[in-house]
């Protein structure tokens, strides 16, 4: 086993902060020491992927490096109990492509401790299509929904073409809320009512007086997946002791905000990091996402490519010009 070889794609720095990424093949001894051995079938293209593709040192410190931060497979090697060769697993979070190599390549070796058992009802494929943005929406709807009821009101979801945005809309549209989602593409109604949302507004019209301390109270909850002066509208305008999640800073990663909210208002603004997220609450989501939160069009809101498409894809995230979720079949 240790002179296999398989395909990855490889980010390498060619110049002083020049990077480029190619499919390579790659040798299974030069995979990190781990418990488990993975045999890839599906990825898909985050943000923090894309980051990792171009020479963010935040995100990865050396190259040559294989970015991708979500995989499903089946197992080749384990050397603990309760992982067995050929059981479906799906691995996201912790370190995988971020600084060990990660789902872009066919093979991975990780710790045991990364790893959860495909749930019954879900797919490889299914898996990746929610992938981390799938299961970090999922964190958010956990913390929205214990405290925020259907019938108390509309809950509004920002980024909402967006991986995280575009499952939380949907999944929140299923439990019976009535959902608003905040695009700024102006070919998304079609996209985004398909999910379930029953409004759709403009940035520009959202962000409208968005300089007050204050705003009309609208929203029962809100999830906020990209920071900033969209995150700081959402509680300003959430309704006296709603609730507000945070998991994103693709706008900015400051909070242009008042105390206001929080002590007039009794506003709740939690913060959810999918990255560390305890393994029983991680085992939690993903059996609710393969069951009761589980939305019929899953296929509907992905695009799937070969990891040669990767490099025409990874520039477009970046610009956010890409709707839904972008899986990778690593044996296309």
């Amino acid at each position: 086993m240790e002179n296999r070889i398989f395909n990855a794609f490889v980010v390498e720095e060619t110049d002083e902060r020049k990077f480029t990424g190619h499919v390579k093949k790659r040798n299974i001894a030069d995979l990190p020491k781990g418990d488990v051995t993975i045999r890839v079938n599906y990825s898909s293209l985050n943000y923090k992927d894309a980051l990792s593709a171009t020479g963010n040192r935040g995100v990865t410190k050396t190259y040559p490096h294989t970015p991708g931060i979500d995989a499903a497979g089946f197992i080749e090697e384990s050397s603990v109990d309760r992982f067995k060769s050929g059981e479906p697993v799906i691995c996201t979070s912790y370190d995988l492509g971020m600084n060990t190599p990660g789902g872009f390549g066919q093979l991975i070796r990780v710790s045991a401790d990364w790893i959860v058992k495909l749930p019954p009802n879900l797919t490889l494929k299914e898996s990746m299509i929610f992938g981390t943005a799938g299961f970090t929406a999922g964190l958010s709807v956990r913390k929205l929904t214990a405290s925020v009821k259907p019938e108390q009101g509309p809950v509004v979801v920002t980024g909402a073409t967006g991986g995280v945005g575009s499952i939380a809309a949907a999944i929140l549209s299923k439990l019976g809320y009535s959902v608003t989602a905040i695009s700024g593409k102006a070919d998304s109604e079609t996209f985004l009512r398909k999910l379930g949302v029953k409004e759709i507004l403009e940035r520009a019209t959202f962000l409208k007086d968005s300089d007050h301390p204050l705003l009309h109270p609208v929203w029962a909850g809100a999830i906020d997946t990209v920071g900033g002066e969209y995150l700081a509208t959402a509680i300003k305008s959430t309704m006296p002791l709603g609730v507000v999640t945070c998991c994103g800073n693709a706008a900015s990663p400051d909070l242009p905000i008042t105390v206001f909210p929080f002590i007039l208002r009794g506003v709740t603004l939690v913060g959810v990091n999918s990255q560390s997220c305890p393994m029983p609450i991680r085992e939690e989501v993903w059996k609710k996402l393969a069951d009761e939160w589980k939305f019929d069009g899953l296929d509907e809101i992905c695009t799937e490519i070969s990891l040669e498409a990767l490099g025409e894809k990874i520039p477009m995230i970046l610009k956010g010009q890409l709707k839904g979720r972008t899986i990778v079949n690593l044996g296309k």
